[in-house]
C-alpha cells in the first residue's frame, strides 16, 4: 500500500493498514499494538489446563460464572474501593464487547456522549452503531494530556447522555487525578449523566501518580459503568475476558443484548480469569518492574533523537510530538518502517486532529526495544536536521 492510499484511511482502517503493511518487511520490529508480549502466568494456564481436562464443559451462566463475578467484585473494591456485589458484575468476551454492550443498552438515537481527544476509535464505532453521537472534549500536552472538568463543562447539553472516561489513557498515558476526578464526580451528579470508566490499564499507572476509579468516589455508584478486564494486568489478550461494574439493571439489560449475540464467555477462559482474579499480585507487580524498565528505556531514547513526547502517567505508550522532523505523523510513520523497519502508528489512528504525534508502545522485549530505538534515531535525526536546514 502506498503512502497515498494510507492518507485515504484514519482509526481504525489505518491501523490494520499499517499492521499489514509491515508483515511485507523482513525483520519489523512492531511498536504499534497495545497486546502485551508478556507470558500469561503459570498459575492462570494451568488452571485452565485443569478445566480443559474435565469431560464435560458446562455452558456458564449469560452473565458469567457465579465465581468469577463474585471475584470480581471483591477485587474491584478491595484494589479500587467499588463496593459492589456479583450481581453488578457482567463477564465479557474483552473489553471489547463489555463496550458494545455499555453503549448498546444505554444509549438513544440521538444521544450525546462526551469523548476524549485523542481516543481509541473502537470507541467511536460502538457509540455510532448505538445511534449515539460523540462530543469531542479536548486535552492538551500542558496538562499532560490529563481529562479536565473545566474543558467538559461547556460541552454538557440536554442531550449528554454520557461522558466516556478512559484512564490511563490510549493513547496518551493522561490520566485523572483526585481533583479532577471530585470535580467530573460533581458535573456528573449536577447533569445527571452516566461516567463510562474504562480502567483496562489502571494496574500500570506510574508512581507518584495513583489509579483513580470514579466510580468510588460518593454519589458515583450510580452514575459509573466501569469497563475493565484481563487483558492487560495478566498479559490475557487472546483469551478474551473482560468485564462490565454497573448498577444492577443495567447490568440486566446488558445480559439480555449479550444472551441475544455472542452468549457466555468461554468456560476455560472463565477457569483462567478465576485463577488470576483469585491470587496476590506477584506477577502484576513483576510486570510492572519489567515495563517500567522499558519506559525508562524509550524516555531516554526518544530524548537522544529528538522526539518530544509528554511523560505518560499511565499505559504502556509514548504520545511523541513528530513536528521536529518537518513531517506529518503518517508520513514519518511510513518512512520508520519503509527505512528503519520500525512500525509504530501515526497520530491520525486515534482523532483526525493528531496529525503530528506518534503512538510508540513499549510492548517488546527490551533488547528489541533497544534495537528499535537504534534503528529509529538516524532516520528521525536526519529529517530533523533536513527540517532545521529548510527553516
Amino acid at each position: 500500500m502506498t503512502l497515498d492510499e494510507l492518507r485515504r484511511l484514519d482509526g481504525a482502517k489505518l491501523r490494520y493498514a499499517l499492521m499489514d503493511l509491515a508483515k511485507e518487511v523482513k525483520g519489523a520490529i512492531a511498536l504499534g499494538r497495545g497486546d502485551p508480549d508478556l507470558d500469561t502466568p503459570e498459575h492462570v494456564v494451568a488452571a485452565a489446563v485443569r478445566a480443559l481436562s474435565e469431560s464435560v464443559q458446562p455452558l456458564q451462566p449469560i452473565a458469567g460464572m457465579d465465581a468469577l463475578r463474585s471475584a470480581i467484585a471483591r477485587r474491584a473494591k478491595g484494589d479500587h474501593g467499588l463496593d459492589v456485589g456479583p450481581e453488578q458484575v457482567l463477564v465479557t468476551t474483552g473489553g471489547q464487547e463489555g463496550l458494545f454492550l455499555v453503549m448498546t443498552a444505554l444509549l438513544d438515537p440521538g444521544d450525546e456522549i462526551l469523548v476524549p481527544d485523542p481516543r481509541y476509535t473502537s470507541y467511536d464505532q460502538a457509540i455510532e452503531h448505538a445511534g449515539g453521537v460523540s462530543v469531542t472534549v479536548p486535552t492538551y500536552p500542558e496538562d499532560a494530556f490529563d481529562l479536565k472538568a473545566a474543558a467538559i463543562e461547556p460541552l454538557i447539553t440536554p442531550k449528554t447522555k454520557a461522558l466516556l472516561l478512559v484512564t490511563p489513557s490510549n493513547p496518551t498515558g493522561g490520566i485523572i487525578t483526585p481533583g479532577e476526578a471530585a470535580k467530573i464526580a460533581a458535573l456528573a451528579q449536577q447533569h445527571g449523566f452516566v461516567v463510562i470508566s474504562d480502567e483496562i490499564y489502571g494496574k500500570f499507572v506510574w508512581p507518584p501518580h495513583e489509579h483513580v476509579s470514579i466510580g468510588a468516589l460518593p454519589g458515583m455508584a450510580e452514575h459509573t459503568i466501569t469497563l475493565s478486564g484481563f487483558s492487560k494486568a495478566w498479559a490475557m489478550t487472546g483469551w478474551r475476558v473482560g468485564y462490565v461494574i454497573a448498577p444492577e439493571d443495567a447490568i440486566d439489560a446488558m445480559a439480555a443484548v449479550k444472551g441475544a449475540t455472542t452468549g457466555p464467555v468461554s468456560s476455560v477462559s472463565q477457569a483462567a480469569a478465576l485463577a488470576a482474579a483469585e491470587a496476590d499480585d506477584a506477577c502484576i507487580d513483576a510486570f510492572r518492574t519489567v515495563y517500567a524498565e522499558r519506559r525508562t528505556l524509550m524516555a531516554d531514547g526518544l530524548s537522544a533523537m529528538g522526539l518530544r513526547y509528554t511523560d505518560p502517567r499511565g499505559g504502556f505508550f509514548f504520545w511523541a510530538d513528530s513536528s521536529s522532523t518537518g513531517l506529518r505523523a503518517l508520513e514519518l510513520s511510513y518512512l520508520l518502517l519503509s527505512e528503519a523497519r520500525v512500525l509504530v502508528f501515526p497520530g491520525t489512528g486515534f482523532g483526525a486532529s493528531w496529525s503530528d504525534y506518534l503512538r510508540i508502545t513499549t510492548l517488546q522485549p527490551t533488547e528489541v526495544l533497544r534495537e528499535a530505538v537504534e534503528r529509529m534515531t538516524p532516520v528521525v535525526q536526519r529529517y530533523a536536521a533536513e527540517a532545521k536546514a529548510r527553516s
